[in-house]
Formats: C-alpha cells, structure tokens, sequence
C-alpha cells in the first residue's frame, strides 16, 4: 500500500520540479535559439532571469541580427536593455543601415536611441530623404509690399549629429529666417516674384543645417502670393499719428491763449476796481475838485447817450433798407 503511494508522490515532486524549472529556465527560448545558429547558453538565459531581463527581448533580436549578417553579442543587447533602450529598434535600424550599405556601429545606434530620437526613422531618412513644408512665410520688400513665401525643404537626417543636434522647428525657422531677409533685401517685390529662385539660392548659400541633425539637400519655393500693401498702411498711421500731433498742440496753444485772455480780462477788472479808489484819493489830496468830478460823470454820461442813439439809428437804417422787398428789386 506505501509503495504506490511512495510512488505517487515522487512524481508529484518530479512534475513540480519540472514545471518550476522550465517555468524559471527558458529551455524553448534555448532551442529556437539553437534552431537560429545563435551562441547563447542555457546559463546565460538563466542569468538573464536573475538579473531582471526579459530572455525574449533580448534573443529574438539577436536572432534577427544574426539572420542578417550581423555581428551583435548578447552582452551588448542586454546592456542596452538594462540602460533602459529599445532592443528590438536599435536592431531593426542595424539591419536597414546594412541593407542600405552605409556604416552604422551599434555604439552610435544603441546612444540615438538612448538619446531619445527614433534610431529607425533616422535611418529611413538616411536612405529615403524627407520633405519639410513651411507655413506662409511673411516678408517685406522695400518698396512697402508683403509676400508671403511657402516653401518645401528636402532634408537627409545626419547620423553624426543626430545627438545633440537641433530637430525639425529650428530648420523650418532658420528657412524662414531666410526668406525673410531676402525679401527684405530686395527693391522690389517685382524681382522676386520673377526669380523665386533667388531666395532658395540664398537661404541654401548660408548654411542653415549648421548644428542640427539634418543635411538640407535642396529648398523649393512652392507658392509666392502678393499680401498687403505695408507701406501704404504705416505712411497712413503715420499722417494719422501727425494730425493727431497737430490737433493736441492747436489745443494746446489755444487753451493757453484762453488762459492769456482771461489773465488779461482779470488784468482789466482789477484795473478798473483801482480807478474808483485813485479818484478818491485825488479828491482827498485835493488834485481833483468836486465840480471837476461831476463834469466828467457828465461827459461819461453824455457819451454813452451819443453811442445809444447811434445804436439805434443804425437799427432803423438797416430795417429801411431791407424791410420793402419791391425797392430791394429796384
């Protein structure tokens, strides 16, 4: 009776040992690499396990290598894994740079990748270059006229600057920096929409892929348009400004002519209240005599009943002239 139970419970133990050894040791894993004709131990997948790795991440892209000739050892996918790099990328861009027969170490792929850029793609645009379309590009000739300039760049993504060069907003801005100043330089708007060309003739003549991770292979003007007239506008607003200058100092000058009027009116009225005041000093010193004063009040008096009889004679004349329309006609 112990004997089959003996029995029963040692290959229970056996299947438990086998299920938690294959479990932990990737012995499939070892064979397909095997299959590949790829050098890996079954040691080196177990150290694979202790140290955190994924065995898969590591020997499938070792297997791809391989199958394409290429000469990658499993310490270095693994440290570019443990760096925290896309394994399976930096391969896949190892294999396109060989099928396109341009030399790229895996030093310099594994740091692109750690560097944060798509080590593929760079590599795809190596051998297939990329159009870079810039929005409308505003610029001012000389003579006042806007164009608006849009033009498409052909770039090439530079490997040897990939890291730590300027990406795809500093190109389209140096290009429209270009434009800007050739636009500017020129007397005409007429000359440059007869030459477009000049401006991808100049833009290419200063170097604008200087310090980034791209080589500009050619610059197109695809579309020129006419914008608005921006020296008709700024000579308006500057007349405007200027009348608005001349209106504020003719206010100005005539508050300060009113002012000058009312200081010369009180001037009067102050000199007028002093006359009283002389007379009456003259009378108390003597220099004028009473009878003298009322003569004047009398010519005073006189003269202003002279002038009020003017008035109205005035008045009468004009209503006789004017007031029968039949002598008028006459």
């Amino acid at each position: 009776m112990n004997g089959p139970i003996t029995v029963v419970v040692f290959l229970g133990i056996i299947i438990i040992f086998l299920a938690l050894f294959f479990s932990f040791v990737p012995v499939g894993l070892w064979i397909s690499a095997l299959a590949a004709n790829v050098k890996v131990s079954i040691f080196n997948l177990v150290g694979m396990r202790l140290r955190r790795v994924q065995p898969r991440r590591i020997v499938f892209p070792l297997i791809k290598a391989t199958k394409a000739g290429l000469e990658v050892s499993v310490n270095q996918l693994e440290a570019h894994y443990l760096a925290g790099g896309n394994v399976d990328q930096v391969v896949d861009a190892l294999i396109a740079a060989h099928r396109a027969d341009f030399k790229l170490p895996f030093e310099r792929a594994a740091a692109i990748d750690l560097a944060g850029r798509d080590v593929l793609e760079a590599v795809k645009m190596s051998v297939n270059p990329k159009v870079i379309e810039t929005p409308n590009v505003s610029g001012v000739a000389k003579d006042g006229i806007e164009l608006l300039a849009k033009a498409r760049v052909t770039v090439r993504a530079n490997l040897e600057r990939l890291i730590g060069g300027a990406g795809e907003a500093t190109v389209i801005a140096r290009v429209g920096e270009g434009i800007v100043t050739t636009v500017g330089t020129s007397t005409s708007h007429k000359e440059v929409l007869e030459n477009p060309d000049a401006i991808s003739k100049t833009v290419l003549a200063k170097g604008l892929d200087a310090g980034t991770a791209f080589e500009i292979l050619s610059i197109d003007i695809a579309d020129v348009d006419v914008g608005r007239n921006i020296g008709a506008q700024l000579q308006t607003l500057q007349a405007e400004a200027d009348k608005n200058i001349a209106q504020a100092k003719a206010e100005e000058r005539r508050a300060m002519a009113v002012a000058r009027e009312q200081e010369m009116r009180a001037a009067v009225v102050e000199a007028e209240a002093e006359v009283p005041r002389a007379m009456a000093q003259a009378l108390r010193e003597g220099k004028l005599g009473v009878m003298d004063y009322y003569d004047m009040q009398n010519v005073i008096s006189d003269t202003r009943m002279r002038e009020s009889i003017s008035k109205v004679g005035d008045k009468k004349d004009k209503k006789t002239s004017y007031g029968n329309p039949s002598d008028v006609k006459e």
